[in-house]
């Protein structure tokens, strides 16, 4: 039957068919920037640098700038000032609200407004923020996760002024604007309850360590900061449709559904024109950011079809996290004024790429120089080789820990496949600075170093590393943690998660080897050795020792999974099962040396964690259940019906039934249906054993028990998709999902 010829009754009888023909007629908005040129707007709504200078006295801003750069505490005097000129500001803008923007450990953003205006007597008011309103905030902490590190007696969280991160207002349409400060955010007994606060101790912990190292080659060298640049894949939809899939708006993923005959497999979608809707929506949302100072850069067209990019210009992991967790936010914002659905979920569509937020990392000085940037002298090549081979023997020591920091239930349907990397921990480096390690450890003997002077020892590395390593270091897409030319990037972070948790185990985990990197150094030194020289040597042993974690080749073959094996790497799947590294005595150990993380606050996050994955799988489980019942059984009866009616008819008019197509197709939909009812009872049965356990062991039986059956589950679903009439077929399917803009 033609879409054609489906009249209005018809439409409004079948959801899916309604939705399609509404999609296909929405017109594509009309979109004004306030300017040409985006300089003339970018960081509009932010109170930047320059915002400051203008509204702040001299002294607050030297403050403010102060504590910014040396993480130096502003007293309430400067508090009084600063929030004054940030009010003054914010009303300038149209504000009338402010709020402490935090990031608790739901993964998403959260704010409660509080209104400027405070009345004086019952005619009139005035507009006021003081120092106290500005650096403190007191929202309810009770109905956030917390792993259990706030009693009922003891809601109330804190949320205080982060002063490194600038405040920005928030415009949501037409409604009004609000001004917005970036906090932390802690329980009622000073424990953390959000990403932010141990992300900013890490920075802390890899600044004095980074720091000591750069002392052995310039003593300019005072403030180390790790840079993050992040790349956010998305998948888009039409409004109309999403709305009529039950599972995308309580899972964001389809968990139900037959990839589409055409999907990814002619690369034709990868860097293609972006379709006119699509492109004005990301006009939009660039609009959107560039006044809010998010650096967008780059936007195209992912490999997967309804699949799309955003990446932006590398800055201070804080800012940057704070940033892409603001982005996340606007793409929902934007994305409704267009009617379409922003899918963040990393494997929406089973068969397709998944989404990743890969994180390109590197380490910057306050003098400019990038630490992973490899240099043109001895001197220089050595200091790049320094922190080159710090940060690949940190991922050998830690892998499981990292592993464990991009650990989600999204997560686990996208690692190994279509191009996201696998669970295996590894690190490529390319040929050429792989030579560049044999030869240290060829020519850097163990226990003797070369003869000459201390000028002499060069080794030819640095000729090795020729200028155009910028550019040879191909990146291997199926690694989850490479070097990139002058940075590492980590493919492995999910597109739905919060940047600061992984971003805080790397900057630990490094801070921890360059530490121990400097002791040994220095132990030398003590001995006699020349400075060159001992470095030199702990590189070598460093070298020998990470060698396990070094790998070149496709991470997806079933050959690189034996060898892994063969080198003590893990291959650990499942989430319920990777959360277990943090509560690792290793790992707590780390954490509370550097203070990121004491034992409690450890133990709490792995609870939250394996309560979210418990609660993401029994919601889609539930869902499952919902559709199967609501609407595929349904629909399959319906169209049951019929094709018995047509038996019928044909019985009566003497022509054999058994034989027939109709008799066929209704005697394979009655064996599934049968057969799904079953694998429901026992998924249901599964779910109950399952709450009666504690958070993680709870979490392990839904991996190890539900998830079977819901893969069962769909496959047969599936399989029905296929010989069900499509006019009587409830869902949306992928080949409109994904290619209807």
């Amino acid at each position: 039957m033609s879409l054609s010829s489906i009249n209005i009754q018809e439409k409004m009888n079948n959801h899916r068919l309604s939705a399609f023909l509404t999609a296909q007629e929405r017109p594509v908005i009309e979109i004004e920037r306030p300017s040409t040129k985006v300089s003339d707007f970018f960081g509009a709504n932010v109170f930047n640098v320059q915002t400051m200078q203008r509204y702040l006295s001299e002294e607050a801003f030297e403050s403010v700038m102060q504590s910014m750069k040396e993480g130096k505490k502003i007293d309430m005097e400067m508090a009084d000032q600063v929030a004054a000129g940030m009010k003054s500001w914010a009303i300038d803008r149209g504000c009338t609200h402010h709020t402490h923007w935090f990031q608790p450990l739901t993964g998403l953003t959260a704010e409660k407004h509080d209104s400027f205006f405070a009345p004086i007597d019952a005619s009139k008011g005035l507009e006021k923020f003081n120092g106290k309103q500005l650096v403190q905030g007191e929202p309810d902490g009770s109905s956030f996760p917390s792993g259990g590190m706030r009693s009922t007696h003891e809601a109330r969280g804190y949320t205080a002024w982060d002063p490194s991160s600038p405040a920005f207002i928030m415009e949501v349409g037409t409604v009004g604007k609000t001004l917005c400060i970036p906090t932390i955010f802690i329980s009622y007994s000073g424990g953390s309850m959000g990403y932010k606060a141990p992300l900013l101790k890490s920075q802390h912990a890899i600044n004095e360590a980074a720091v000591k190292v750069c002392q052995f080659f310039d003593r300019n060298v005072t403030r180390v900061v790790p840079n993050l640049g992040w790349e956010q894949e998305f998948f888009l939809v039409d409004a109309a449709l999403y709305n009529a899939r039950p599972d995308l708006i309580a899972t964001g993923r389809a968990i139900l559904g037959r990839p589409p005959a055409r999907g990814q497999q002619l690369s034709d979608h990868y860097f293609g024109s972006i379709p006119e809707r699509v492109q004005t929506y990301m006009l939009d949302l660039e609009t959107e950011a560039w006044k809010l100072g998010i650096p967008i850069s780059t936007r195209h067209n992912e490999v997967a079809p309804g699949q799309y990019e955003f990446a932006p210009i590398f800055d201070e992991v804080n800012r940057a996290v704070d940033q892409n967790s603001l982005l996340m936010d606007l793409m929902d914002r934007v994305a409704r004024r267009h009617d379409l659905r922003v899918l963040m979920h990393e494997k929406p569509f089973a068969g397709l790429n998944g989404s990743g937020k890969h994180n390109n990392w590197s380490l910057g000085t306050d003098t400019g120089v990038n630490l992973l940037s490899p240099g043109k002298t001895p001197r220089k090549s050595l200091r790049f080789l320094s922190f080159f081979v710090n940060t690949i023997r940190a991922i050998s020591t830690y892998s499981d820990l990292l592993r464990a920091s991009i650990a989600s239930a999204a997560n686990d349907h996208r690692l190994g496949g279509h191009e996201a990397p696998p669970a295996i921990f590894s690190v490529f480096i390319g040929s050429t600075l792989t030579s560049v390690l044999d030869e240290i450890e060829k020519k850097v003997k163990k226990g003797k170093m070369p003869e000459g002077k201390q000028d002499d020892l060069k080794l030819d590395i640095h000729n090795m590393i020729p200028d155009v390593l910028l550019d040879n270091t191909d990146r291997n897409r199926t690694s989850p943690f490479a070097f990139t030319g002058n940075k590492f990037e980590m493919r492995a972070v999910g597109s739905s998660a919060n940047c600061a948790f992984p971003m805080t185990v790397l900057n630990t985990i490094v801070a921890h080897q360059l530490n121990f990197f400097h002791v040994e150094v220095q132990g030398l030194i003590k001995k006699g050795e020349k400075r060159d020289a001992a470095i030199l040597r702990v590189l070598r042993r460093y070298v020998t020792e990470s060698r396990s974690i070094l790998f070149e080749g496709d991470n997806y073959s079933e050959a690189w999974k034996k060898e892994a094996k063969k080198r003590g790497l893990n291959n650990v799947t499942a989430t319920s099962d990777a959360l277990d590294f943090f509560i690792d005595p290793k790992s707590i150990a780390l954490f509370t040396e550097y203070g990121i993380f004491d034992e409690e606050e450890l133990t709490a996050r792995y609870d939250v964690m394996q309560d979210n994955y418990k609660m993401k799988v029994q919601i889609e489980a539930e869902i499952m259940d919902e559709i199967i019942n609501n609407q595929i059984i349904p629909a399959c009866i319906t169209y049951g019906s019929e094709l018995t009616s047509q038996l019928v008819q044909m019985k009566e008019l003497g022509i054999p039934t058994k034989s027939t197509k109709q008799f066929s197709v209704l005697t394979g939909i009655n064996k599934k249906l049968n057969l799904i009812s079953k694998s429901l009872e026992v998924m249901n049965a599964e779910m109950e054993k399952a709450e009666k356990k504690d958070s993680a062991k709870a979490s392990k039986h839904y991996s190890s028990k539900v998830k079977p059956q819901m893969h069962n589950l769909r496959t047969m679903v599936d399989e029905l998709e296929l010989v069900v009439s499509d006019q009587h077929w409830p869902l949306p399917k992928y080949r409109e999902l994904l290619f209807i803009k």
